[in-house]
């Protein structure tokens, strides 16, 4: 009776703009979602977009200028009318506003290429990962390893690129904010000024630190291989390096200070995030404070950041680790209610992605 019942309220008598009608159209798009995905890689590496950005064209004249067959561009074209990236005025074609997007938005390319070489494959095993607790994406197709950082420096060219690209996009641009809020805060005119960065990465912020103070150090806390990477970028005293696996049995050594962690406790479960935040309060003095700095899905301005922060989500989850993901403001704050450490003030709205600091001490 429940079969037959599913059968008939999804029966299509006739067109309609019923909701049903709406909602079984945006279940399409789902379901042919990865074929969409590969029509805008389609368009762009044989430059079709390109050139219908520059001038409105007939299929013959693309044929020609792209060095297409018809056959190609029949299939491309017919899917990419209906996706909505192409306009057609009887025999001209042209883009759409979407279209656009793809060709001149930083933030879509920097989304759109990181999906395509580092998540497309490894996306497939997101069932797997959420039952296994694991990145079986990564495992399956690229590394035997527990996570992907380790593994970054041996990524290919390629791949490595549009991770980095990716990872530097977003928190980049919040550094020349948060470089006064955090020397303000954690420091007088009169002391010496040490800054701690957790999880530093390729040092982006350790180069924005040094040149904002000339006066500062700043030690850069990361995995070994890393670390290795990193220390090839600086010639200078003023900048350290920790190798640290921090969800080891290694200990921080004493930090006084100012400690930053850029969109760095997302990388880490619930669990893991409180045994980092409560080993970190041992290592801190009484006057250091702590600085995290994470984009929260329901702090976002747009729908569009907040979809995208909600999707990157399962990047961590067959990618990345199998554990991790973005989190919303309130699950964080339950996070850190928990730990040794307690937020002294909040700064929001920090960079153009709406990114949050918060500001904590020990308890």
């Amino acid at each position: 009776m429940e079969e037959k019942a599913t059968k008939i309220k999804y029966r299509r008598n006739k067109k309609s703009n019923s909701s049903r009608i709406d909602a079984l159209t945006q279940a399409q798009k789902i379901a042919f979602a990865p074929f969409s995905f590969q029509v805008v890689e389609a368009l762009l590496e044989f430059g079709i977009l390109e050139r219908l950005e520059n001038k409105p064209a007939t299929k013959a004249e693309i044929m020609t200028d792209c060095s297409v067959d018809r056959y190609t561009l029949d299939a491309l074209f017919d899917a990419a009318v209906c996706i909505g990236l192409i306009d057609k005025d009887g025999d001209i074609y042209s883009c759409t506003k979407l279209a656009e997007a793809f060709l001149f938005d930083e933030m879509t390319r920097v989304n759109f290429n990181f999906v395509r070489d580092i998540c497309y494959l490894g996306a497939s095993e997101l069932t797997t990962s959420f039952k296994e607790s694991r990145p079986a994406g990564l495992q399956k197709f690229f590394f035997d390893s527990s996570t992907i950082y380790p593994m970054l420096p041996q990524l290919s060219e390629k791949m490595k690129k549009s991770w980095y690209e990716f990872d530097h996009h977003y928190s980049d641009d919040c550094f020349s904010e948060i470089l006064p809020i955090m020397f303000k805060s954690a420091f007088t005119d009169s002391e010496q000024k040490n800054v701690y960065d957790i999880g530093g990465n390729t040092g982006k912020f350790e180069k924005a630190c040094l040149g904002y103070d000339r006066e500062c150090t700043v030690t850069m806390f990361d995995l070994p291989e890393n670390i290795e990477v990193a220390k090839k970028l600086f010639d200078t005293e003023r900048c350290k390096f920790v190798s640290i696996d921090v969800m080891s049995e290694q200990n921080f050594p004493p930090i006084s200070g100012a400690v930053l962690m850029s969109q760095f406790l997302d990388c880490f479960s619930r669990e893991q995030i409180l045994f980092i935040l409560n080993k970190l309060s041992t290592a801190i003095d009484e006057k250091t404070r702590v600085f995290i700095l994470e984009p929260f899905i329901d702090k976002q301005m747009f729908e569009g950041a907040a979809y995208a922060l909600s999707h990157i989500s399962l990047y961590f989850t067959c990618m990345a680790n199998g554990k991790s993901k973005m989190y919303n403001e309130a699950d964080f704050e339950e996070i850190l209610a928990s730990s040794n450490l307690e937020i002294v003030k909040k700064h929001q709205n920090i960079g153009k992605y709406d990114y949050t600091l918060l500001e904590c001490k020990r308890r």
